[in-house]
């Protein structure tokens, strides 16, 4: 008997060859992977099954020489996860994350994602995961595109140009054909045109502006996607938005608090953004100390005092079950909201390490050629 635990090792350039950025296909798999959300066939981390991951809280202030401290999305979270259906498989993303990460030539993120077997625990693939990462995320404002977009929605506005955005406006554009225009926003004008010079190569037939405002790119759309990170919330006021506008929050803004309560509220997975709550409530600093990272932080603050009850939010997996979108009538604003489920990682990472194994790429290894000890 062969009992060498085999396993896939795939770097980042075999995921490419593996299909990894192919737009089209990871959207059904993420539109796949809500429908099982709805039917409840998963589970994520911690005794509520929903959390987010385990994250580490950095302190403040170092309490050793060498300690990390806390920053702007200064993180390392574990996101793990089961998925049933089709996939039946465990997994783990790793990561950490630092902003200063961008002055050593270095992605904000470095992920790493582990498919296991559900049965043996073995492990199946160990994987370079920011593409992973990047693409799921972005695939999601277009499944929420594709459930809670306004028909008729012509123009998308498109608020920051980092790799999240670029994949969300592909997104967007695959389940929404019939757009018209796009319109971009970055504090950074520089970054902003070459956003559009990149993007226009895979947008041919689209007309492509670039804003000098943030009023400017939100006025007008119907569907706006924003994917920012930071310290600065981009404000997005009330007044700028359009009848029957989709805003989608890949990251946090800054909403009134109306704004919020007299909007169609859905959540890839509200059960996860109220652990987040729940962790905030356990936390020495209390319910504030959620507000700054989590995307939903004013949200759940609204929902934590009483001025959202749960009953008005709706979950993408349930609309994506049933079909029945929460919009009754033309003029409803909605504003969808997303913190990233560990699921979706798990997912497209299956679909690309079975592509991989379909056409031999990557490199076998194994953890032993016989266990020392069983």
């Amino acid at each position: 008997m062969d009992n060498r635990n085999k396993f896939l090792y795939l770097k980042e350039e075999d995921m490419i060859k593996a299909g990894v950025l192919d737009v089209a296909n990871c959207v059904r798999v993420i539109d796949e992977t809500f429908r099982l959300v709805g039917e409840g066939d998963y589970l994520m981390g911690g005794p509520r099954e929903n959390e987010h991951g385990m994250m580490i809280w950095l302190p403040d202030s170092p309490r050793t020489e060498r300690m990390p401290v806390t920053g702007p999305d200064r993180r390392f979270m574990s996101l793990i996860a089961y998925l049933g259906g089709r996939f039946h498989v465990f997994g783990n993303k790793w990561y950490g994350s630092n902003v200063e990460n961008r002055s050593k030539n270095l992605p904000r993120s470095i992920h790493t994602v582990t498919l296991n077997d559900p049965d043996t625990s073995e492990p199946l693939s160990i994987m370079s995961g920011n593409l992973i990462s990047a693409m799921r995320t972005g695939a999601v404002p277009g499944v929420a595109a594709k459930y809670l977009a306004h028909e008729n929605s012509k123009v998308v506005g498109i608020i920051g140009t980092g790799v999240i955005n670029r994949s969300s406006l592909l997104s967007i554009c695959e389940t929404q054909k019939q757009l018209e225009k796009v319109k971009i926003f970055d504090l950074n004008m520089g970054r902003a045109e070459s956003f559009k010079r990149e993007i226009s190569e895979q947008l041919a037939d689209m007309d492509i502006e670039v804003c000098s405002s943030l009023e400017d790119c939100i006025v007008g759309s119907d569907i706006i996607n924003i994917a920012t990170s930071g310290v600065v919330k981009p404000e997005i006021r009330t007044e700028w938005l359009k009848e029957g506008v989709l805003l989608t929050l890949t990251g946090a803004a800054k909403l009134s608090e109306d704004c919020y309560i007299n909007s169609k509220i859905v959540a890839d997975n509200w059960n996860m953004h109220e652990a987040w709550l729940q962790d905030g409530k356990e936390h020495p600093k209390g319910v504030n100390s959620v507000v700054d990272w989590a995307p939903t932080g004013e949200l759940l603050l609204l929902y934590n005092e009483g001025k959202i009850r749960k009953e008005s939010i709706s979950n993408l997996g349930d609309i994506a079950l049933t079909g029945n979108s929460p919009r009754t009538g033309d003029k409803d604003k909605v504003i969808f909201v997303t913190g990233g489920l560990a699921v979706e990682d798990v997912a497209w990472a299956y679909e690309v390490y079975q592509n991989a194994l379909n056409n031999e790429i990557g490199q076998t290894l194994s953890l032993w050629d016989r266990p020392h000890w069983v």
